[in-house]
């Protein structure tokens, strides 16, 4: 058994991600046809920096809709089951998971959380917990067999025991839209700490891939200038909002 880390890998991105946001936007204001558009943006007779300047302006105007066409598709590991139940409420998405009814689990890794780290006697009983868990799953899986539950016969009910900070692998694809609404909640001081490290290593690949739609991404704070939380829930990194009375 050991401690998984994250790793974040885009597999995928929509091709010609910034001419198809451009062409999409294109064909709500213009009466031409985007289809005719397209092969003079693939053959660059428009300058991707007229394309972004295009987008950016639209997209300050709070038009979003076009930027759905495009897609992210990111590979995810070293997450913790505790992590993919939040991550899978995103239901603007697709998700492939690794399943623990076909994956032999034994001697599965996890997720330690940073305070229980830090806490000596914490870290001594969590990891002790993982140990037994796993020693747990093992022999139950042996008794199943034993019994006639073969394969994953066997894991399906010997995963039973399995801990939320069993280490999970997941496929997620997302539009750039829904990115920018996982942002504005995931990269929240107020959201949960494994999920908030997800979504910035996330938001940097996108950043990198699509700077037009993504360089302001990220907690709502960020781009609204004030603190959208109530009183009770503010982490002060921003001042609240206050109205004028």
């Amino acid at each position: 058994m050991s401690q998984a880390q994250l790793q974040v890998r885009l597999l995928a991105v929509t091709p010609d991600a910034l001419s198809l946001i451009y062409a999409a936007f294109r064909q709500c204001y213009s009466p031409g046809y985007a289809g005719d558009l397209w092969p003079k943006l693939l053959n660059g007779e428009l300058p991707a920096q007229e394309q972004a300047e295009f987008v950016s302006n639209i997209m300050e105007s709070g038009h979003h809709s076009p930027i759905e066409h495009v897609g992210f598709t990111f590979a995810v590991e070293g997450v913790s089951r505790a992590l993919t139940h939040q991550l899978v409420r995103h239901r603007l998405a697709s998700y492939s998971q690794q399943s623990q009814r076909y994956v032999n689990e034994s001697g599965f890794e996890y997720v330690l959380p940073p305070q229980i780290a830090k806490i000596p006697e914490a870290r001594e009983l969590f990891e002790t917990f993982m140990e037994q868990t796993a020693e747990t799953y093992a022999r139950l899986r042996e008794l199943l067999q034993e019994h006639g539950r073969k394969g994953a016969k066997a894991n399906e009910d010997a995963r039973f025991v399995l801990p939320q900070a069993a280490e999970s692998k997941i496929v997620l694809t997302m539009n750039c839209r829904s990115l920018l609404h996982f942002f504005a909640l995931r990269c929240c001081e107020r959201a949960q700490w494994e999920i908030r490290a997800l979504a910035r290593k996330m938001l940097a690949i996108c950043r990198e891939q699509l700077p037009v739609v993504f360089e302001t991404a990220g907690a709502r704070c960020e781009s609204l200038g004030h603190c959208p939380e109530g009183e009770r829930f503010t982490c002060g990194r921003y001042p609240r909002k206050t109205t004028a009375t």
